[in-house]
């Protein structure tokens, strides 16, 4: 008895600090329905592919596994809130042109002025949704495989460098520079 309580006020700590607690909103991109062939016949198994994010620069993916969908679809939000990276943003939209690839999937981003709105399809769609990037044009110039087509997309937002963060590096005054 003495231990569940020691669980508990462990359990109130974490609850009780004084970080914020940022509210993620997670979208199932891809739900796949495995089967395993045993002695007595088939055994089926799900698999789900999470993105949660928080609109303002963070996003994560997760895959996770399971008997029942509910359960694959937790697993895989649990790993994604673990994996999550920071994007930067500028002006609502990507700070350069990248280039995002992985196995047989490719995309384009190129940044876009107001009003452009996100011109992406499927999982890409999602993941830029849920980094809070509110104008960006895509292609996809490879592969339609969702599991490829995110891990692409988050090769590509791994790669991007704010004019700050460039500036740092080079040891430049942010001010002179300009990048486009």
């Amino acid at each position: 008895m003495a231990e569940k309580t020691k669980r508990e006020a462990k359990k109130t700590e974490k609850a009780n600090d004084d970080k914020p607690v940022v509210e993620l909103e997670e979208k199932v991109v891809a739900i796949n329905r495995v089967a395993k062939v045993v002695k007595g016949g088939r055994r089926f198994s799900f698999s789900a592919l999470i993105v949660v994010g928080d609109k303002a620069g963070n996003v994560g993916f997760g895959l996770g596994k399971a008997k029942e969908v509910p359960d694959a679809i937790r697993k895989a939000s649990q790993v994604a809130a673990k994996r999550m990276i920071s994007v930067p943003i500028d002006n609502g939209t990507i700070p350069h042109r990248v280039l995002g690839e992985f196995d047989a999937g490719k995309i384009l981003f190129k940044p876009a002025g107001d009003g452009t709105g996100i011109k992406a399809a499927g999982a890409c769609r999602t993941i830029l949704e849920l980094a809070g990037i509110k104008n960006v044009l895509t292609k996809s110039l490879r592969g339609n495989n969702p599991h490829n087509i995110v891990k692409a997309t988050f090769e590509a937002l791994r790669e991007l460098r704010s004019a700050t963060q460039i500036a740092k590096v080079r040891g430049v005054e942010e001010k002179g520079l300009r990048l486009k």
